[in-house]
């Protein structure tokens, strides 16, 4: 009776029953509320849906080509009725997007309103506050949370740096991990509340963690006499904010941001670097005395079918070679 049911279903619901069965079970042993189940599986059916602690986050991304028999207002709501049916969440928690392609250098992603609806959400025994209205990102970036896991176990009596820190995930997972002090830095004070509402949440506020608004590039050309040990930068592919002296590209300046981030680490420091531009190319041969171990795909978390959403790497210094004594 129940195959008959879901051969009934649409493509779309059916791969939801399917997919969500596992996930939530895997979900629960990771210790997780949230995670994405669906990826764009079905490539007729572009959307992501993730799961926010019993809410739903959906973005719809421009469809490849249209079809005069399945438009586009018929299929979402499709969808939207598959997602109460099968995970028997009701449409007011249910938070839809659009993802429009942006032309390069000249579009961004801008605010979507001012609902202001926050959901607190785990991840390996932390606590994160997401706001699923008003951006088209959720202030938790669910690909990188193996990073996040692995920067946390990295952390204890280090000297932690989050360079572009968004919402201080990482910041977060530092701090907990043991990390004796941390710098975080970006442009934006929303974030930056938002980074300190995540630490009180999970205990974590201090002193010790130090928060700085200003432009990446212009804080790494003019911080003196420090040192941290391990590093997050993670930055926009493209940026135009009116506070910065300048437009960011991470093709054009990730050379000369990896460069200066390596001269604020201990010789012994770790960088993650990592970017979300499908087109990047690291200029690993301007970067001579570096060592560059690429994690992805292994860095792409299991529930994100997506194994190209980002690139990262592990940047250390290497190893200087003593010369032989002359004979």
């Amino acid at each position: 009776m129940a195959d008959e049911k879901e051969d009934r279903a649409s493509p779309f619901a059916n791969r939801l029953r399917k997919v969500a069965a596992h996930r939530m079970r895997w979900a629960k042993r990771q210790g997780l509320t949230a995670f994405r189940l669906y990826d764009s599986d079905i490539p007729e059916y572009r959307y992501t849906v993730d799961w926010y602690a019993g809410r739903i986050h959906l973005v719809e991304y421009a469809q490849r080509r249209s079809s005069a028999t399945h438009p586009k207002q018929t299929q979402r709501e499709e969808v939207l009725q598959a997602i109460e049916q099968v995970l028997g969440v009701p449409p007011a928690h249910v938070y839809v997007k659009e993802k429009a392609p942006k032309i390069w250098g000249k579009q961004q992603y801008e605010k979507l309103g001012e609902r202001g609806e926050r959901v607190i959400v785990e991840e390996a025994g932390l606590q994160f506050l997401v706001n699923l209205s008003d951006y088209l990102d959720t202030g938790l970036f669910l690909d990188h949370r193996n990073t996040r896991i692995r920067v946390g176990r990295e952390a204890r009596g280090k000297r932690f740096l989050n360079l572009f820190c968004y919402t201080g995930a990482f910041t977060v997972h530092a701090a907990a991990g043991g990390a004796v002090a941390t710098t975080s830095v970006d442009l934006s004070n929303t974030y930056l509340a938002w980074l300190e509402e995540n630490l009180r949440l999970n205990g974590l506020a201090g002193p010790q963690h130090e928060i700085v608004r200003s432009d990446v590039t212009r804080w790494l050309s003019q911080v003196r006499g420090r040192t941290w040990d391990l590093a997050v930068l993670d930055p926009p592919s493209f940026s135009a904010s009116k506070k910065m002296e300048r437009t960011f590209d991470v093709q054009r300046d990730h050379v000369e941001l990896i460069d200066a981030t390596m001269h604020l680490l201990s010789r012994e420091g770790v960088l993650y670097f990592s970017t979300n531009y499908t087109g990047f190319q690291l200029d690993e041969g301007s970067l001579g005395g570096l060592r560059f171990e690429e994690l992805t795909p292994g860095s792409i978390p299991e529930d994100i079918r997506n194994k190209k959403i980002h690139r990262c790497w592990r940047v250390t210094r290497r190893a200087v070679t003593a010369r032989p004594p002359a004979s």
